[in-house]
């Protein structure tokens, strides 16, 4: 599977409000995420799900937003502003292929890889970081977009998740996803 990142222009259509007709944050994440947790979103774009995991966390909780591309993150910061969330967002770009992740280590109550994945150069690398900084039990829910990975393909990633210690506990229905909650031995 070829792996090409998301133009960040395409963030906008990405962030839609319409996109909740289909796919609403508040309904896919809040069965993982209470008040006070510490929260990873890799490849956050500009915010879609980061915002709902923000009000979802509270003020005591924290949500680290990881992306590759800078103006994603920028819009993300701007879009948190307006909302008054900034304070429970921190931002990270994730440079030299790795998400930079070593300070979170055991910290991370639940992570969401929403559409994303197939993205990813190195999908084992991946893992392996996100399991390093998943506490024991912690959860990951991983969703990939039907329109661009295959089951086959999906199947495949989840096989990479297990073989870094995370196991599928659960396959939620998520409108146009393949998805599966992994859930950190």
């Amino acid at each position: 599977m070829a792996h090409r990142v998301c133009p960040w222009w395409l963030g906008y259509f990405l962030a839609s409000p319409l996109r909740k007709l289909q796919q609403d944050p508040k309904a896919i994440c809040s069965p993982f995420v209470t008040e006070g947790m510490t929260v990873l979103e890799p490849g956050p774009g500009m915010g879609f799900f980061t915002l709902e995991l923000a009000r979802l966390v509270g003020p005591a909780g924290r949500v680290i937003a990881v992306d590759v591309q800078p103006k994603m993150l920028a819009a993300l910061r701007r879009r948190a502003v307006r909302r008054g969330l900034e304070g429970r967002i921190e931002t990270r770009v994730a440079m030299d292929g790795g998400l930079g992740l070593a300070d979170l280590a055991g910290r991370v109550d639940f992570a969401l890889a929403f559409a994303m994945v197939h993205e990813v150069p190195d999908s084992a690398r991946f893992f392996g970081e996100v399991a390093a900084a998943l506490k024991g039990g912690a959860r990951l829910l991983l969703a990939e977009p039907t329109g661009h990975v295959t089951p086959r393909d999906f199947d495949a990633t989840l096989a990479l998740a297990a073989d870094r210690g995370l196991a599928v506990v659960d396959r939620p229905r998520i409108s146009a996803s393949h998805a599966a909650v992994l859930a950190k031995s």
